[in-house]
């Protein structure tokens, strides 16, 4: 099947001939034909499958025949996305799509002064790519309507449940006009996705294609089986390897990203971290940084890292072996993307080996454990007793840890204080 048989007007097989697309993926090929019917659909397909492609150029094509013949502009299509980078990424996609119609789109996200996108949004917009905190700020201030919205779209919605938006999406369905299409896209449907999706869509067409489980055959995969306290110098051994000169690596939480980020850049290996805690102009510098080969590792958390595409990214590491199996493979997705080879790397502790035989059930196979391993894991798991006592000596510390941290800043504030009493007077 080619992208001219979908019944994709020309402007749109222009935008995708420069993108040296050749056929569509399937996806694709499953939800245009359905979302040009102008069908409610249901979508299961995980990140990096091309479903951006699948709802955005059905929308573009629809906006831009109305404005042929009407040329008005008002946020005709609406769609909703949990993380600042996913949100940015999709208002690209719509960028390269549309750039030969008379669509104008633009993306709005927190953790940034609203005016420029504020101005935007005055200057008109038929398509609206928005996370949902700062979406339902700028209704709240009427600066956005949606009384227009003829198409929304849900995307990772499986992710936005995860982030406790929720409240934000049952809100927002009661702003939206009751007649729409709505487009609804998770990468897993368990039940509380499937009751989300009953609320959203009518009578909708279900599209499924490369299921969780699968993961990408271009993708190699190696296991290096070590101890928590070796972890460190193992990750040094293999970024020994100067073929690596982009690497996506993940870490479990934003504390230890960034500490990854600090024993890296004490080997003279630039990094940076991405995750919530970081500031949306942190966040783009250092995904810009590590496109252009500025830095070498890019260190994430699951949730930072929904919306970053890298073309020909090889090299996944997983520092940390996530304790959901589906976020596995949506790590190792983000190499070999596009038929690509990609090389997903794994280092596991003891407590993680359990993670490990749930992920190989997942996908069906064995992971080729790496033999030629200067830093073997030599412990065994915690039992249950001595995990208890684990997690209550770490609670220990880290109360003192933020005990201390209150201390310090206690005295810092008393001192301050002093010295301005003296300047006054």
């Amino acid at each position: 099947m080619t992208f001219k048989e979908l019944d994709l007007i020309q402007p749109i097989l222009k935008a995708v001939e420069d993108k040296n697309y050749t056929e569509p993926t399937p996806i694709q090929a499953k939800a245009i034909p359905l979302i040009l019917d102008r069908n409610d659909v249901l979508g299961s397909a995980q990140t990096g499958t091309g479903k951006t492609a699948a709802f955005s150029m059905p929308i573009i094509q629809f906006i831009h025949n109305r404005k042929v013949s009407q040329n008005k502009t008002f946020i005709s299509a609406l769609i909703v996305t949990p993380t600042r980078e996913l949100a940015i990424q999709i208002d690209e996609d719509i960028r390269d799509y549309g750039k030969y119609t008379n669509v104008k789109h633009t993306v709005i996200y927190g953790g940034v002064k609203q005016a420029k996108q504020v101005a935007q949004i005055k200057q008109g917009v038929d398509v609206l790519v928005a996370t949902p905190g700062r979406l339902l700020d700028l209704i709240s201030q009427r600066i956005i309507s949606l009384k227009q919205v003829d198409f929304f779209v849900l995307d990772e919605a499986d992710r936005m449940l995860d982030m406790g938006f929720i409240h934000d999406i049952k809100k927002l369905l009661t702003l939206l006009p009751h007649k729409r299409q709505s487009l609804f896209f998770s990468a897993t449907m368990p039940p509380n996705i499937i009751k989300l999706s009953e609320q959203i869509l009518d009578h909708p067409k279900r599209v499924e294609v490369s299921p969780v489980s699968s993961t990408a055959e271009m993708i190699q995969q190696y296991l290096y089986y070590t101890n928590k306290e070796d972890k460190k110098d193992l990750l040094y051994h293999i970024l020994e390897n100067q073929d690596m000169k982009q690497v996506l690596l993940f870490s479990r939480t934003k504390h230890g990203a960034d500490k990854i980020v600090r024993n890296l850049k004490k080997k003279n290996i630039s990094s940076a971290a991405i995750h919530g805690d970081k500031a949306q102009t942190q966040r783009q510098k250092a995904l810009n940084d590590f496109k252009n080969g500025e830095i070498r590792v890019l260190v994430a958390t699951d949730i930072a890292a929904r919306g970053i595409d890298i073309d020909k990214l090889k090299y996944v590491i997983n520092y940390d072996i996530p304790n959901e199996s589906e976020s596995y493979v949506h790590r190792i997705g983000r190499s070999g993307r596009a038929g690509e080879e990609g090389t997903a790397i794994s280092i596991c502790e003891p407590e993680e080996n359990v993670y490990v035989k749930d992920i190989e059930q997942l996908i069906k196979k064995r992971i080729e454990v790496v033999r030629d391993n200067p830093y073997p894991q030599t412990n065994k798991p915690m039992n249950k007793l001595e995990k208890k006592e684990f997690e209550k000596d770490k609670q220990r510390r880290k109360n003192e840890f933020f005990a201390n941290k209150k201390k310090k800043e206690g005295s810092k504030g008393k001192r301050g204080n002093s010295s301005s009493s003296k300047r006054r007077y």
